[in-house]
């Protein structure tokens, strides 16, 4: 996507399978993405396409049903001497990671902020104690520069917020608290799980604006997991879409929302709500996704896609490159394929978006 020196995250190849009483389910199949220096990008697609479970395996935070068959994670960093250092997150072992990277390197906000929160410590506890871990840091320092965390997540009055417990505190505070813990170690990268799912719309523009604003302060870079492509407008630089566990759309913002190419993006992009439409039903993309525990034979998105040919139930479709930034996984983009236009009303929607947008360069 970027300069490949410019690269802080490379994962490459990826495969994972999980073992079940139902038998083993190959969740990830052959996931690529990178991420460089400054950037954000967001990973989209349908609950169950393997967005969460790809970026657990960066932090190491895997099920133990889960195996890797396959693949790298390569982060690469400068270490404390100012010398570039590179290292496969899968090979470390997993006490390492947690000491060496997890937190202090690559942090995680979760989507829903009481399932990473101890109701039985203060806040300010909580944010102190990667401090103590990675930074060594004393009481007073910590303390200090936890106040300071607080006041550049916007909490008011950080002083006594730092005394609270998280039940004294609103979803929105909640959610800047864990923000806060995430950045306490000044981490690199910072993976963001639907971290507005479970707020109201106001303060969800709020905790977008927030990350946007830190991720300039800090230089971070920044991974957004997410359904939600109205957010994806708002952040990204650059978009990844998933489906059965494989990258099968990457592109820039306008490459995806201006120029999509495969047939499930079209579909994602149909199904956002519209008030400019003339259709009152909302659009959903028909059937539901393969079952993972008898892997599809060919594009794995073949069942659900009108437009698919004989080749799709035989074959897999590799990577076509669209533009320098632009690339899909889908036979429609062979040469030898037929001409195949996005659905008109996709079309016509794209073209007032684009006129919308007009307005405000």
């Amino acid at each position: 996507m970027s300069e490949a020196q410019n690269t802080i995250l490379d994962i490459r190849n990826l495969d994972i399978s999980f073992k079940t009483n139902a038998g083993v389910i190959h969740a990830i199949r052959g996931a690529n993405i990178d991420l460089c220096k400054g950037e954000t990008i967001a990973v989209v697609g349908e609950s169950g396409s393997g967005k969460s479970v790809t970026m657990k395996a960066v932090m190491g935070l895997l099920d133990s049903n889960a195996t890797v068959n396959s693949g790298e994670i390569i982060y690469n960093y400068v270490d404390a001497s100012g010398k570039k250092q590179s290292v496969d997150l899968l090979k470390m072992p997993k006490k390492q990671l947690r000491q060496q990277i997890n937190g202090q390197r690559i942090a995680m906000v979760f989507q829903d902020p009481m399932t990473s929160l101890d109701p039985t410590m203060t806040i300010g506890k909580q944010i102190m104690e990667g401090m103590f871990l990675h930074k060594n840091m004393s009481k007073e320092a910590a303390r200090a520069r936890a106040i300071e965390l607080l006041e550049l997540v916007g909490i008011p009055e950080a002083e006594k917020r730092f005394k609270n417990y998280p039940h004294q505190l609103s979803g929105g505070m909640r959610q800047r608290v864990v923000i806060a813990i995430a950045l306490s170690a000044d981490p690199d990268i910072l993976i963001c799980d639907e971290p507005t799912t479970a707020l109201d719309v106001t303060i969800q523009a709020r905790i977008l604006e927030l990350i946007m604003d830190i991720q300039k302060k800090m230089g971070l870079s920044v991974i957004y997991i997410t359904h939600d492509l109205g957010v994806v407008a708002k952040v990204a630089d650059y978009v990844l879409v998933m489906y059965a566990g494989k990258v099968v759309e990457i592109g820039n913002v306008n490459d995806i929302f201006y120029d999509p190419r495969h047939p499930y993006t079209w579909g994602l992009l149909s199904a956002m709500p519209d008030l400019d439409t003339d259709d009152d039903r909302l659009y959903s993309i028909p059937g539901s996704p393969p079952n993972l525990l008898h892997e599809p034979k060919g594009d794995a998105f073949a069942a659900r896609n009108p437009f698919a040919m004989v080749i799709d139930e035989k074959a897999e479709p590799p990577m076509f490159e669209i533009s320098r930034t632009h690339r899909a996984a889908t036979w429609l983009l062979h040469p030898d394929a037929p001409k195949i236009e996005m659905p008109p009303e996709l079309k016509a929607r794209i073209k007032r978006a684009q006129k919308e947008a007009e307005k405000y360069l």
